[in-house]
């Protein structure tokens, strides 16, 4: 089940912070309550460094309120540590499938880090030009936006229409969906926002207790598997 309105009341619930130090209240955090250990640890492409991924879509409403977090924390990760992101597909009646394409088509072309915010607020700012719900009717629209019509968004940096598209549907970005989905599952990932630290540990704001909370959490997993390392 998608945990989204869950993650919504969290989120709007509770605010910011710094990701400066660890956590002075570190032995709050509760194994099996606050996060969780994942079955089959997924190895991670930077052994020498800590993973922090955030699991997302653009399309997820929460994800959008979410980003000024996600932010945070990808901005002040210590040196020893880097953010990731890795879009899911599981929600295809709200258009998760053709966002996760555009992302993977916006990384290959070397746009991705530039576009990331952007393209959350085309989707979801009022009169966004993704949108996928009709402020009118409260309702997803329909058709939703299609790989073609994202390939308009991210001309305006530079990539040409065709270019976008074809890149959407090349090899190398449908194999990059097929192992997002395979780590999505592999890490048990049921609903977005969900934080993994180093492909061994999952939580999201309702484990966490909130936004404020998850990059606590964060600070402190990270600390942790960096401690950890020889």
């Amino acid at each position: 089940m998608i945990r989204r309105a869950v993650f919504f009341l969290a989120a709007v619930a509770l605010a910011g912070s710094a990701f400066a130090q660890a956590p002075a209240g570190a032995a709050q955090w509760v194994e099996g309550k606050n996060y969780f250990r994942i079955d089959t640890p997924q190895p991670t492409p930077n052994p020498g460094k800590v993973e922090v991924t955030e699991v997302f879509s653009y399309a997820c409403p929460v994800c959008f309120r979410f980003l000024p977090y996600a932010d945070r924390i990808a901005k002040a990760l210590p040196a020893d540590a880097y953010m990731d992101y890795l879009p899911v597909s599981f929600n295809p009646v709200e258009d998760f499938p053709v966002f996760q394409r555009a992302y993977y088509a916006a990384q290959a072309l070397g746009i991705e880090a530039k576009t990331h915010d952007a393209m959350f607020k085309a989707i979801h700012s009022p009169g966004g030009e993704l949108a996928t719900y009709d402020p009118a009717t409260a309702r997803l629209k329909n058709p939703l936006p299609d790989i073609n019509d994202i390939a308009k968004f991210y001309a305006k940096y530079g990539v040409k229409t065709a270019d976008f598209v074809a890149t959407a549907n090349s090899f190398a970005v449908n194999t990059r969906m097929k192992r997002a989905d395979a780590l999505v599952q592999a890490y048990g990932v049921t609903g977005t926002p969900t934080m993994v630290v180093n492909g061994k540990w999952r939580y999201d704001m309702a484990s966490a207790g909130g936004p404020e909370q998850v990059i606590e959490l964060t600070k402190y997993l990270v600390a942790r598997e960096a401690a950890a390392k020889p």
